[in-house]
C-alpha cells in the first residue's frame, strides 16, 4: 500500500479535453495498416471511427455538477465516509484501462456534499490518462474544495491491465494508495476509523 500524507493539495488541472475525432481516426487507420490489417476489410471497416469517438466520449467527459451542499452542524469526530465507488480509468504509461474501487471520507464543517458529487468527482479524474497516485490526490483535492473540509482521506484500490496483460501478466495484482489530511492524518483513530469503514464498503 502507498500512503501519502500531507496538510494541503495543490490545485490540479481538471479541465475538459476537447478530441479531434477526425485526426484520431485517420491515426487508427494508419496503425490498422502499421498492424498488417486492412482498415476496409469486414470487420474494421467503421473501426477507426468508432474508436475515436470513444476517445472523445472518454476525454471529453463532463461530470455535471460536484459542489452541491446541505447544511450540516456537525460533532466533533463526524466521520462520513462513502465508499463503493468504482471508476475505470486508463494507465498513461500504456494506454491499458485500470479499474478503481475508491472511498472517501471527511469530517464536515457545517455542512455536507451532497453524496452523488463524491462519485462524479472521481469520474471526473477517472476520463483522463491517468496515475492512480494523481487520481487519488486529485479527488482529495477537490473533495476540500467542495466540502471546505481540510479534514479529507482518500482511498483507492485498482486492478491495472497493464500489469495483468503484459509485463509480468499478474491477474491477482492490486494496487492500494491512500492520501490522508488533517485531522484525519494527525489523529491516528480517525485514520482507523476511515479505513474500518472504507473497507467495511468495499
Amino acid at each position: 500500500m502507498s500512503v501519502e500524507t500531507e496538510s494541503t493539495a495543490p490545485d490540479l488541472d481538471t479541465g475538459p479535453r476537447r478530441v479531434d475525432v477526425g485526426r484520431v481516426a485517420a491515426l487508427y487507420r494508419q496503425l490498422l495498416v502499421a498492424l498488417g490489417e486492412d482498415p476496409a476489410r469486414d470487420g474494421l471497416r467503421g473501426t477507426p471511427d468508432r474508436v475515436a469517438a470513444w476517445w472523445s466520449e472518454f476525454l471529453d467527459y463532463e461530470p455535471g455538477t460536484i459542489d452541491t451542499t446541505f447544511e450540516y452542524e456537525s460533532t466533533d469526530g463526524d466521520l462520513l465516509v462513502v465508499g463503493g465507488i468504482s471508476v475505470d480509468s486508463l494507465c498513461e504509461h500504456h494506454l491499458l484501462p485500470m479499474r478503481l474501487s475508491v472511498s472517501i471520507g471527511y469530517l464536515p464543517t457545517g455542512q455536507v456534499l451532497g453524496l452523488s458529487k463524491f462519485a462524479r468527482i472521481a469520474q471526473a479524474h477517472a476520463h483522463r490518462l491517468q496515475l492512480q497516485e494523481r487520481f487519488v490526490l486529485g479527488v482529495a483535492q477537490d473533495v476540500m474544495k467542495a466540502t471546505g473540509s481540510a479534514d479529507v482521506a482518500v482511498l483507492a484500490e485498482g486492478e491495472h491491465l497493464c500489469m495483468s496483460m503484459r509485463g509480468v501478466r499478474e491477474r491477482q495484482a492490486l494496487t492500494t494508495n491512500l492520501k490522508v489530511y488533517g485531522r484525519l492524518f494527525d489523529e491516528h483513530h480517525l485514520t482507523e476509523q476511515f479505513l474500518t469503514m472504507a473497507g467495511s464498503s468495499r
